[in-house]
């Protein structure tokens, strides 16, 4: 069953003080791709900067912009409409040999940095995965199921900045925590990972006209002959009701808004993303 969503995501900074001057960049605009479909979008930003886009390393969309004149906040709202349509998922395909012939092509989505390197229980726990699995998608999927059942789903438990360990040893996150969770354990094995970031729409039950509110979501890919996807965090492979935004190698890739900005002390971050089902 296909779907039309619009999503309005606000987002943005106040300032103690007036911040003189602020550097940014965005990545809240969806991309057409396997599944999806981007009707429509804008990028508004208050104070007016100036700005231009550009594709980074990983295929995303940026949007790089700088505020010169003094501003005690900064606001941004991004728009889409992205008609989805995802086709069901294909079995596992490649064996482990295959496997090991593509790791020289993606050792980037191989790297077990500190965000996402598993402990030392967790990463016997997978090896074992990986010794019962007869192809590397069946130990990926068995990964995330063994994340999803472990870790429980806690709104605020974690910060951006913390590591997949440190959630495995609380057995506590949030989907940013759970995807860097499989990740590592996936990279472990040797099966290229990436993370990606974008939306869900909250309700399996859409209906159509209804505003919703949301958040920003997050999931895994790994390389199975092609990208293959699961939603650690609600046990499913990402259907209709996903949007994706970007991809990278973990939360640091791909964050929806980033920069620095000199003048004010401190500064609060405010979040609000509406989501509608058109049809």
């Amino acid at each position: 069953m296909s779907m039309q969503l619009r999503i309005v995501h606000i987002t943005g900074f106040e300032y103690d003080g007036k911040a003189q001057a602020s550097f940014n960049e965005v990545r809240m605009t969806p991309q057409t791709g396997p599944g999806q479909l981007v009707v429509h979008t804008r990028l508004e930003a208050a104070p007016t900067p100036w700005q231009y886009s550009y594709r980074d390393y990983w295929g995303s969309l940026v949007t790089a912009f700088e505020v010169l004149d003094p501003h005690e906040s900064l606001t941004l709202t991004a728009t889409a409409t992205v008609h989805t349509d995802r086709p069901p998922a294909l079995p596992p395909q490649l064996s482990w040999e295959g496997i090991g012939e593509v790791q020289d092509e993606w050792n980037e989505f191989l790297e077990l940095g500190a965000r996402v390197a598993p402990p030392e229980d967790l990463a016997e726990v997978v090896r074992g995965i990986a010794e019962a699995s007869e192809r590397p998608g069946d130990a990926a999927r068995q990964i995330c199921d063994l994340i999803y059942r472990e870790v429980k789903y806690v709104s605020g438990s974690t910060h951006v900045r913390g590591h997949a360990a440190d959630a495995w040893a609380a057995r506590n996150g949030v989907c940013q925590d759970m995807a860097h969770l499989v990740i590592g354990g996936l990279r472990l094995l040797g099966i290229p990972a990436r993370y990606v970031s974008g939306y869900m729409h909250p309700r399996a039950d859409a209906v159509v006209g209804e505003t919703v509110r949301g958040e920003s979501h997050a999931w895994v890919e790994w390389w199975d002959d092609g990208w293959s996807g699961f939603d650690p965090t609600n046990d499913q492979e990402p259907g209709d009701r996903h949007v994706v935004v970007a991809t990278g190698r973990d939360y640091d890739d791909v964050k929806p808004l980033s920069g620095i900005f000199t003048g004010g002390k401190t500064s609060r971050m405010f979040v609000d993303v509406q989501i509608t089902r058109l049809q």
